[in-house]
């Protein structure tokens, strides 16, 4: 039985392993992973147990060149995640050299008064003795109470990390079921999947301009599940991309999506996908409502 709470946002530049280390802590994958920046646009509740305390973990967006009303949407919901929480965990790679969004950020942080912890990730990556120089470094700023080195990849200094977090934990009781992982619902993590393979198959600009809707999500009285998934994307030429030679890619798509879809469900699925075409929809309020980028 939980009797503490901790809520925690996640946060720094795009591919430091925010959502690695998400579905690292949970032990399950509820947040898509990609090389490629601005996988994360929406704020990510992960839950979890641990001993007395409930962890909420806050997976923002990284900070990236607004160029676009979704761009804008993103950074917000960065800025609004860094205050009203328990402490702010902010990753970063481990390099000796603080960049500007960085800095940045470690200023919004300082004036919220609200409690840093820095973990340096991809510590796997490195030799320990260019851990010290980062760790200076950053300890020079006087912005975080605590400096952890972690591997969200291997899981490497995750205990430390939860004994630093612990300490940030107010009493209280737990917000969420401790059956809970995520406030995600399903349909809105297998849109998100299938986005994440748009994000892997595809290159350059096309996987950015793309957003997925679950248009039908039904399971069966036999247990398989029925989802249909929508793919917008903004140009025809970047539909004839996603769709590919002979429906090759968009096949690609879908079977690397109904995979991980059946781990999470835990059962069949039959996926269903269509590539429609909706130009300029990261620059329209009414689109991106639509597709959940909404900050209410």
């Amino acid at each position: 039985m939980t009797d503490r709470t901790a809520m925690v946002t996640v946060c720094g530049r795009p591919n430091v392993g925010k959502s690695t280390l998400i579905n690292t802590l949970v032990g399950e994958k509820i947040a898509i992973v990609s090389s490629k920046p601005q996988t994360t646009r929406n704020r990510i509740s992960a839950v979890v147990n641990r001993d007395d305390t409930q962890y909420i973990f806050l997976d923002t967006p990284g900070f990236h060149p607004s160029r676009t009303r979704l761009d804008q949407y993103m950074e917000r919901v960065v800025r609004s995640s860094v205050a009203d929480v328990d402490a702010v965990l902010m990753l970063v790679e481990p390099t000796a050299e603080i960049f500007p969004k960085e800095e940045e950020l470690m200023e919004n942080i300082r004036s919220t008064c609200v409690p840093a912890i820095l973990a340096i990730n991809k510590i796997d990556r490195v030799s320990p003795e260019k851990l010290l120089p980062v760790m200076a470094l950053y300890g020079e700023r006087n912005v975080f109470r605590a400096i952890v080195p972690i591997s969200a990849k291997t899981g490497d200094g995750i205990e430390d990390l939860f004994h630093t977090l612990h300490e940030y934990a107010s009493e209280g009781p737990a917000l969420y079921p401790e059956d809970m992982i995520t406030d995600q619902p399903e349909r809105q993590i297998c849109a998100e999947l299938v986005r994440e393979k748009l994000l892997s198959c595809l290159d350059k600009e096309v996987p950015h301009g793309t957003a997925v809707e679950i248009t039908r999500f039904r399971e069966r009285e036999d247990g398989l599940a029925e989802i249909e998934a929508t793919i917008y994307c903004e140009k025809e030429s970047h539909k004839g991309i996603i769709i590919g030679k002979h429906g090759a890619m968009l096949k690609k798509i879908g079977a690397e999506a109904r995979r991980d879809m059946e781990a999470l469900l835990g059962t069949k699925v039959f996926l269903q996908t269509w590539v429609k075409v909706r130009e300029n929809w990261r620059d329209s309020d009414a689109q991106l409502k639509n597709f959940g980028y909404t900050e209410d």
